[in-house]
């Protein structure tokens, strides 16, 4: 519930003028939308209707298709409206509503992209052990932790945000951001600060260290192992390792914008890098694990084609 001391509406000043463009960019955006959730749904379905598919790194990509879903759906209608729009303002449970979405959809993917590197450490450092130290009990009780611990993560950051009393309502991005409201408070923040700080060092520097000893431990077994081994570790790990850096570039780009001074940048390559992680990350995944892994890419062409999966 908002407080009666808090603003009603907040005004979105990334936006510019672009006259009768703006129906251009609309349609432009709503094709990258449509393509983006085609593209996730025909994967998500690939995977559960085939049976051959209901295996730990396949079970763990849908969740991440999932989760590109909730991504995009976070973003882009409200993104969409505003193109269209003269006056680029939000409701202020709208853009706490579009904080939660946005924040759930970068944790979710951060935490099960680390657990798609574990998974990955266990076939090729232990394959022969792979199924028993990988059930399916393991594999649910990793997903839902990924997801319900996100849930919670940013339940307990937008419920700090939101009794802040801001000074102003002017956020200088084209989407919600909890950083920016955070940045218009003029009450006390230490708390938001304090559990920003306890959550980057706990959680986010944790995930970082998972990854790169899998990485590390999975390079030392290519170096030190047969060519069969090394071709499995690059056939498995490419699309995974590209997603990653994917997602840690488009989240580089956030920090960078939401941190820093970046007047000097124009003004649609500030917005292009503020959406990159929520745009590029949607569409780059299904297109890098349908191309790359031939399981898939057979099954989504007899899906297409009509043909009994």
């Amino acid at each position: 519930m908002i407080n009666s001391t808090q603003v009603s509406h907040f005004t979105l000043a990334a936006y510019f003028d672009t006259g009768l463009f703006k129906y251009l960019f609309f349609m432009m955006v709503l094709s990258l939308y449509f393509l983006i959730l085609c593209a996730n749904v025909l994967l998500i379905v690939v995977i559960c209707v085939n049976r051959s598919l209901h295996e730990p790194m396949y079970l763990f990509l849908c969740s991440l298709f999932v989760n590109e879903l909730l991504g995009s759906t976070g973003l882009f209608p409200l993104l969409l409206v505003q193109i269209l729009s003269d006056v680029h303002t939000v409701s202020a449970s709208l853009c706490f509503l579009q904080i939660f979405c946005v924040h759930t959809y970068g944790h979710t993917e951060f935490m099960t992209l680390a657990v798609m590197s574990y998974d990955r450490y266990l076939a090729i450092c232990y394959p022969l052990q792979y199924n028993r130290l990988m059930t399916a009990n393991k594999v649910a009780m990793l997903i839902a932790l990924s997801w319900l611990y996100s849930l919670f993560a940013i339940s307990v950051t937008v419920s700090l945000t939101v009794p802040l009393q801001p000074c102003g309502n002017i956020i200088n991005k084209v989407y919600c951001d909890n950083y920016s409201i955070v940045k218009l408070a003029c009450s006390d923040t230490t708390v938001n600060n304090i559990f920003g700080l306890v959550y980057m060092f706990s959680i986010i520097l944790g995930l970082i260290v998972l990854i790169l000893y899998t990485y590390m431990r999975i390079l030392k077994v290519c170096f030190s192992g047969s060519e069969q081994t090394r071709q499995k570790a690059v056939s498995t790990c490419t699309p995974h390792l590209a997603s990653l850096l994917n997602f840690s570039f488009g989240v580089f780009f956030e920090i960078l914008q939401s941190r820093f001074d970046m007047s000097s940048v124009p003004v649609p390559l500030r917005i292009f890098l503020s959406l990159y992680w929520l745009t590029c990350q949607p569409l780059f995944n299904p297109l890098i694990y349908g191309l790359k892994i031939h399981k898939i890419r057979i099954l989504c062409k007899s899906l297409l084609s009509g043909k009994k999966l």
